[in-house]
C-alpha cells in the first residue's frame, strides 16, 4: 500500500510511520515542515527507515498534497499545532495549520481517490462538561481555539465522507504520552515536561492544584488504533483513551517513583483554556473497531522513562 502521514515526523506520526513500515510492501510517505516535528524522529527509526520517504513541506500547500496523494491508499493526518496554550496566544495560527490544512488534506484526498483519512482529533473538544466518560454523542464545548480547530476538522471530515464520498474516521486522542514526545518545547504535554524537570533533579512544576485528572493514552495504543481505524469499515468520531484518570498530583508522584528521586511539588496559576477532569468512554472504539488498550499507565511510563534513558528501578 502507499500510505501518506501528514505531520510524520512529529510525536504520533513518527511512531505511525515505524509501525506501518515495517510491512516490507508498505510505501510510507511523511510530510512535515518541522515547525512542530523533528527530522531526527524519522532519521532514527534504523531498520525501519528504509521503506519511509520524507518530504518537507506543509498542509497548506494544496499543490503539494495533490501530487503526493496520487495512487495513495491511505492519508493518516496528523500534522497540527498541537497546543492548547499556543492557541490561546496565537489563534489565527491554528487555525491556519489546524483548520484550513486539514480542509486540504480532505481536497486533496477527494480528488486523488484516496480509500480513506484517518484524522487525528483531541479530547479537547468536550471541554469542561461536568459528564464523565466523555462519550462520543455528548454535545462538544471547547474552551480553547485550538479545540474548536479540531471541532472543525470533524466537522469537515464528516461533511466530505457525506457529499462526496470519501472515507473518514475521525479518532478523539486522550492525553497522548510516549517515546519521542518533545520534552524541550515551550508548549511541551506535562509527561514529558515531568520527566525533564525529574531528570534536572528539580521538581515537577503543576498549574494548579494538582487534583485535575486526565485520561492517558500510550502512543502504541494510539498507532494501533490508527491501524484498525484503516482496516475498517467504520466511519465517524471515535475516543481513543485508556479509559482510566489519574490526578495530575499522582502522575507526578509515580513519574518520581520510577525515575527513583522524591522532590517537592512545585505549584503554579492554573492556564487558560485547560479543562478539569477527563476520562474517555472507549466502548466505540472497541465495538467498531476492535481498539483495546494494551499498555498501563505505569507500563507506558516505564517505556517512555526507558526511551529517555532515565529508568531508575
Amino acid at each position: 500500500m502507499k500510505i501518506v502521514i501528514t505531520g510524520g515526523a512529529g510525536f504520533i506520526g513518527s511512531n505511525l510511520a515505524e509501525e506501518l513500515s515495517k510491512e516490507k510492501d508498505n510505501e510510507v510517505i511523511t510530510v512535515d515542515d518541522l515547525s512542530t516535528g523533528r527530522i531526527e524522529n524519522i532519521q532514527t527509526l534504523g531498520k525501519f527507515d528504509q521503506n519511509i520517504k520524507f518530504v518537507k513541506g506543509s498542509v497548506i500547500d494544496l499543490d503539494l498534497l495533490k501530487g503526493i496523494f496520487k495512487d495513495t491508499d491511505y492519508v493518516f493526518h496528523q500534522a497540527a499545532i498541537p497546543s492548547v496554550p499556543r492557541s490561546v496566544k496565537d489563534p489565527i495560527a491554528s487555525n491556519n495549520a489546524n483548520v484550513n490544512g486539514t480542509l486540504n488534506v480532505l481536497v486533496a484526498a477527494k480528488d486523488r481517490g484516496v480509500k480513506k483519512v484517518i484524522y487525528a482529533s483531541s479530547s479537547s473538544v468536550y471541554g469542561d462538561t461536568p459528564k464523565l466518560p466523555k462519550r462520543e454523542d455528548m454535545t462538544p464545548n471547547p474552551l480553547s481555539p485550538y479545540a474548536v480547530t479540531k471541532l472543525l476538522g470533524e466537522y469537515y471530515c464528516e461533511v466530505f465522507n457525506e457529499v462526496y464520498g470519501l472515507k473518514t474516521v475521525s479518532l478523539r486522542y486522550f492525553n497522548v504520552y510516549g517515546p519521542r514526545q518533545d520534552p524541550y518545547s515551550d508548549y511541551a504535554a506535562v509527561i514529558p515536561r515531568f520527566i525533564n524537570r525529574v531528570l534536572e533533579n528539580k521538581p515537577p512544576v503543576i498549574y494548579g492544584d494538582g487534583e485535575q485528572t486526565r485520561d492517558f493514552t500510550f502512543v502504541k495504543d494510539v498507532v494501533k488504533a490508527n491501524v484498525l481505524a484503516a482496516k475498517s469499515d467504520a466511519n465517524g468520531v471515535y475516543n481513543i483513551a485508556f479509559g482510566d484518570r489519574i490526578s495530575i498530583n499522582e502522575l507526578a508522584t509515580m513519574i518520581m517513583k520510577i525515575m527513583g528521586r522524591n522532590l517537592t511539588l512545585i505549584y503554579d496559576a492554573p492556564r487558560e483554556g485547560d479543562v478539569r477532569h477527563s476520562l474517555g468512554d472507549i466502548s466505540k472504539a472497541k465495538k467498531s473497531l476492535g481498539y483495546e488498550p494494551r499498555y498501563s499507565l505505569e507500563e507506558g511510563l516505564r517505556e517512555t522513562i526507558e526511551w529517555f534513558g532515565l529508568l531508575a528501578v
